[in-house]
């Protein structure tokens, strides 16, 4: 089966372009689970210094692996600038772990089973129909993934959330094969930290 145009079906139905959080907004501030179910509140990592928050779709997606691993490798660029990486997934925690493991991720991946940093961002979508049957028939069965009954991902994005909370970079993508490049991403750090 061909899987459908997954771009098309979340934006041009869903309205995320006109709701997700964008920078020069706050970041909502929500408590999730890391991969070992230790709550983590954001804006007790961002009080540390530039949060970078990561939303991917899950373990299943290989375009989300592949950019969980260019982050890792820029884990020192992120040390050196007094930085934290967290991922984001609406993945269960042991799932998260996994993906961790697999990935051998050493920065933080948080589960966010019940939805609230994906709604709190402006994220989340319900999958087309067209797209439950298609992931359906390849064994992704996303209600189990999450644990919580439901089709709904995060649409990819990352964000720089600064030490009062605010929204220094977004970027929402459209196209579910799009990532923010690190490189960009630490720029932005960067200048920040020029500006202080």
């Amino acid at each position: 089966m061909t899987p459908p145009n997954e771009a098309e079906m979340v934006f041009d139905a869903t309205g995320i372009a006109a709701r997700a959080r964008r920078a020069g907004e706050l970041a909502p501030d929500v408590t999730l689970p890391d991969a070992e179910g230790t709550p983590m509140r954001l804006s007790d990592l961002w009080h540390r210094g530039p949060l970078v928050i990561v939303f991917y779709r899950g373990g299943w997606c290989s375009y989300c692996n592949l950019q969980l691993r260019a982050w890792q490798r820029e884990a020192a660029a992120l040390a050196r600038l007094g930085a934290t990486l967290v991922a984001i997934s609406p993945q269960t925690p042991d799932n998260s772990m996994k993906t961790a493991d697999d990935n051998a991720l050493a920065f933080t991946v948080l589960s966010d089973c019940q939805l609230e940093a994906a709604n709190g961002f402006g994220l989340a979508y319900t999958l087309h129909p067209d797209l439950v049957e298609y992931y359906g028939s390849v064994g992704t069965d996303i209600p189990v993934l999450n644990g919580n009954g439901q089709w709904v991902l995060p649409v990819p994005a990352t964000y720089v959330v600064d030490t009062g909370g605010n929204i220094r970079f977004a970027l929402i993508e459209e196209d579910v094969r799009q990532r923010a490049e690190p490189r960009e991403v630490l720029a932005v750090i960067e200048s920040m930290a020029l500006n202080a």
